[in-house]
């Protein structure tokens, strides 16, 4: 499966979906959409800023949410607020590394 790049626009949500590969069952399905809904969303219906952002993170972040954990969301809360140099430099090695493995 082909991934979405991080610019492109959320407004078109038509176009990440033809650029992965998925029908709209499975593109909107994979975010709690169903498939007369998204298809809605593409034809130019407003989407709430939820939905934009579950497909944000899901489609163009390619963040499997499945994975995340609450516990996971408590322990980024707390590095943040106790240590956030710390905080900031895991960021910045995170986005490095991510930015080497896409070249």
């Amino acid at each position: 499966m082909n991934t979405a790049k991080m610019n492109d626009k959320i407004d078109e949500p038509r176009d990440i979906r033809r650029k992965l590969g998925l029908n709209q069952q499975q593109f909107w399905s994979s975010i709690g959409v169903t498939q007369s809904g998204g298809s809605r969303y593409e034809s130019g219906r407003s989407m709430p800023r939820s939905v934009r952002e579950l497909l944000r993170i899901v489609h163009v972040e390619q963040v499997d949410i499945q994975r995340i954990k609450r516990d996971d969301l408590d322990i980024v809360d707390l590095l943040k607020s106790e240590d956030p140099d710390l905080y900031k430099a895991l960021k910045k090695a995170v986005k490095a590394r991510i930015k080497t493995a896409d070249y």
